[in-house]
């Protein structure tokens, strides 16, 4: 498995480092159902605002549903199609807007969903797999194609394979694909008792 990970500036949790978003996914190799409910129980142990776990996970498999898969594919913006193709797993998160135990609106519903995506594609890492998030979708296209209520917020689409060889990517991405990760100094995003105060070491 081709890795890229985090060069960071303080030593972090191994799984954490080699997390990242590759493009590259093995056409040809199946996720088995084990894994598959792995990724999805991950998710389900993630922390959320009175414990109501505001999010939902749609998933195809191209394997077993190649029909139901295409429609998920079909809601991808093209520059996604592109590499998504040889993806076998399409999962979409959405969030549920409303708390279940009140039904009042639940502000950190979108927050929490994002959480257990993170765990997701984290036990994805634990297994050797690649899970790929993205917001190039059109979730107005996913709602009606799949019945989802309307309230409910498409946060993200998901593609898990299998890594695959670099060049099977267009010459561009596959650049993309080996170049260095990097992210903005912590100092630019972590603030000590006051905004703009930058946490130092």
């Amino acid at each position: 498995m081709q890795e890229n990970r985090a060069v960071t500036q303080v030593a972090i949790a191994d799984l954490i480092a080699r997390r990242w978003s590759p493009r590259a996914i093995d056409p040809d190799q199946p996720v088995s159902r084990e894994q598959l409910l792995a990724l999805l129980e991950a998710a389900r142990w993630a922390p959320s605002c009175f414990g109501d776990q505001p999010w939902r996970y749609l998933v195809w498999d191209r394997f077993h549903d190649p029909a139901g898969w295409q429609q998920a594919f079909e809601c991808l913006a093209e520059g996604n199609q592109i590499w998504v193709k040889n993806a076998p797993i399409l999962v979409l998160a959405v969030a549920v807007p409303n708390f279940g135990h009140n039904g009042q609106p639940n502000r950190w519903a979108q927050y929490d969903t994002g959480a257990a995506s993170e765990n997701l594609c984290l036990q994805a890492t634990a297994l050797g797999l690649v899970a790929h998030q993205m917001g190039g979708f059109d979730p107005e296209a996913a709602k009606t194609r799949f019945n989802i209520p309307a309230d409910h917020a498409g946060m993200a689409m998901i593609a898990v394979g299998h890594p695959g060889a670099v060049d099977l990517l267009l010459a561009a991405l596959a650049e993309k694909e080996q170049a260095p990760r990097n992210r903005k100094p912590l100092e630019h995003l972590a603030f000590e008792g006051r905004w703009g105060q930058s946490v130092h070491g």
